[in-house]
């Protein structure tokens, strides 16, 4: 359950302190940078279904002039083999946003990654990154659109919660030696509002997170959520180790917080947890050996009286900084979920 650095951090604060500053309009288009990936992906699930694909991703970000930045990016797929219709859209301009930076202040406006909490994939946003107060970093936001660039998947930018869309405070403080502190709030109006904490402690041998997350729905027919994770983790001789422990409502399950993207889940597939009055115990072991990264994670979920289980099981190689290949294989099995699926991606960047 460690979170991913978000995105929003990452690339609104990098994109303009790490570009080079031109000294004119004209300058900051000749000197930007260009970026991309190209990726090839195949899956092949237990009845022997294929589907295998390929993309590429392709980038523009100009330098930095009078604090502002310009990015521009596609992301376009094939799908070689698979009876699923994976890519909704064959291509899609995944990001086209201008940046505005200052000290303690960067706001971007336009399609852009996203990956808070409960909010992932590309948006079409409006995204201030607010670092102006001592060990924290506060993110506001509001969405209008949500599409997804994927080696497996590419879907159009679609509306959120029609014309209204959704907003985000997002503030993580850090000035305590050891831990962070991460409270949010969601809201989409006439769907739901998310709020929620999440407390991580770290130190050299041992970690421990703590995350609690519920939701208010305003569709009557839909049952108020919650979610309660702790895990603990630790490192023995290069290997890694976690265990953790999921739960969420008994009438509402998780509710409707993962509408616009979550990062709540350790399991590949995971989907018994997102179930009303489910409870996960799961472990995860990683080690590396001879530059090739090996993973494990096994889960039970009960729900109820059903109960499930799943296996993950992953290996990486990076053959350059720019070449890696990385495997996957799944099996979940119960009363509730049924599959097992196998994958291999291969991905070139520069």
């Amino acid at each position: 359950m460690t979170k991913k650095l978000s995105i929003v951090l990452s690339g609104l604060l990098l994109s303009t302190t790490a570009a080079f500053s031109a000294d004119s309009i004209d300058s900051a288009f000749k000197e930007g940078q260009v970026s991309g990936s190209l990726m090839g992906y195949s899956k092949i699930t237990e009845k022997s279904d294929t589907l295998t694909t390929g993309t590429v991703g392709l980038n523009y970000t100009t330098s930095e002039y009078m604090g502002l930045t310009a990015k521009v990016g596609f992301f376009a797929g094939h799908e070689v083999e698979g009876t699923a219709t994976a890519f909704s859209d064959k291509s899609i301009m995944n990001e086209a946003n201008l940046t505005y930076a200052m000290d303690g202040l960067s706001l971007t406006a336009g399609r852009q990654a996203i990956d808070l909490e409960w909010m992932g994939d590309y948006h079409e946003a409006v995204v201030a990154a607010i670092t102006a107060v001592p060990d924290t970093t506060i993110v506001l936001g509001y969405s209008d659109k949500k599409g997804v660039a994927a080696e497996d998947r590419i879907t159009a930018f679609s509306k959120i919660n029609g014309t209204k869309g959704a907003y985000v405070a997002d503030i993580k403080y850090g000035g305590i030696s050891g831990i962070e502190i991460n409270p949010y709030y969601y809201s989409a109006s006439d769907v739901a509002d998310f709020y929620g904490a999440k407390v991580t402690y770290s130190t050299d041998i041992f970690g421990a997170l703590a995350h609690y997350a519920a939701s208010s729905e305003d569709v009557s027919t839909t049952e108020d959520g919650s979610l309660l994770a702790l895990e603990a983790s630790t490192g023995l001789s290069g290997v890694s180790l976690a265990a953790g422990y999921i739960k969420t409502d008994k009438d509402g399950g998780i509710g409707s917080m993962t509408s616009f993207g979550d990062n709540y889940s350790p399991m590949d597939d995971g989907s018994a947890i997102g179930n009303a009055d489910a409870k996960m115990v799961y472990g995860t072991v990683a080690y590396s050996i001879a530059g090739i990264d090996l993973g494990a994670a096994y889960a039970q979920t009960k729900v109820g009286s059903s109960k499930d289980k799943e296996l993950n099981l992953t290996a990486g190689y990076a053959y350059t900084d720019s070449l890696t290949t990385s495997l996957l294989y799944v099996d979940s099995d119960g009363d509730i979920t049924d599959t097992t699926y196998g994958s291999v991606l291969v991905s070139y960047s520069f």
